[in-house]
């Protein structure tokens, strides 16, 4: 007679794949939980405050708090966690300004989230997946490592470096029968990236800018193509089942664009 064990309300069934994703207060990391979640994942979303989540609990939906600037929080999340089958990093903040106006501490702000913590996420999640011989880590980016795009100098900077890393880190880890990917979502709108970044903005443009600014804000509202929050979901998706050692997947009409352009002019 076989024998089962009672599982806490909120533990993830062990018999299906677990994914854990940094950054679901919002955007992308919130329609990426919802997606896993939907198609029977066991998902662990992480969030800087999980009591303001707009993500429900379930025995296969757990949410716990992360901030992946702190080591402490990394940690606890680690026990926290236990196994899991693919790591998401998906947690970054947006920057819009000159250059020459952007303080080298908001500079530094933008690299802590954006390039360290998906760097210290990855580290901390290494170890159980070579010990496995096995699992995934997808980095989340941006369009902007494709065709760098005016006063988004920092940022950009921040999204290349993952770029060569997640390449890199490839090869590092292949050997143990960890594959690592990178998702390359376009310009995407309805998000609330742009707003939960204004008070870092604030001063960004001064008068010299003001004028191309406005050009520049006005290409994004003309845009015919862009990114919906489903399609960077679908995205992370097929990266975490991909067979083919497919390593970068642009997420979004505007994005799959200017990735074939890219080809197109490297040929």
């Amino acid at each position: 007679m076989l024998a089962y064990r009672l599982l806490p309300f909120n533990h993830p069934c062990p018999f299906m794949k677990t994914v854990l994703i940094t950054g679901c207060s919002s955007g992308y990391g919130l329609a990426t939980a919802r997606h896993f979640h939907a198609h029977g994942w066991n998902v662990i979303a992480t969030l800087r405050q999980p009591a303001q989540s707009l993500l429900v609990a379930d025995e296969r939906m757990r949410l716990l708090p992360l901030d992946v600037t702190r080591e402490d929080s990394i940690a606890a999340l680690v026990d926290a966690a236990g196994d899991i089958d693919v790591l998401v990093n998906n947690a970054g903040i947006g920057l819009f300004g000159a250059f020459e106006a952007t303080p080298m501490a908001t500079v530094r702000e933008v690299f802590e989230t954006n390039t360290f913590g998906v760097m210290a996420m990855a580290q901390a999640f290494i170890p159980q997946f070579r010990a496995r011989r096995g699992g995934r880590i997808i980095n989340v980016t941006s369009s902007a490592v494709l065709a760098p795009m005016p006063l988004v100098a920092a940022y950009t900077a921040s999204k290349t470096a993952i770029e060569g890393f997640t390449a890199s880190l490839a090869h590092e880890l292949g050997g143990f029968d960890i594959e690592v990917k990178l998702v390359e979502p376009g310009y995407a709108p309805t998000t609330a990236f742009t707003a939960n970044g204004q008070q870092r903005m604030q001063g960004l443009l001064p008068e010299p800018y003001q004028a191309y600014a406005q050009q520049v804000f006005a290409s994004f509202a003309d845009a015919v193509a862009y990114t919906r929050e489903s399609d960077v979901a679908e995205a992370v998706w097929r990266a975490a089942h991909d067979a083919s050692g497919q390593l970068h997947f642009p997420a979004g009409a505007d994005a799959v664009a200017l990735a074939m352009a890219q080809r197109v002019r490297a040929a």
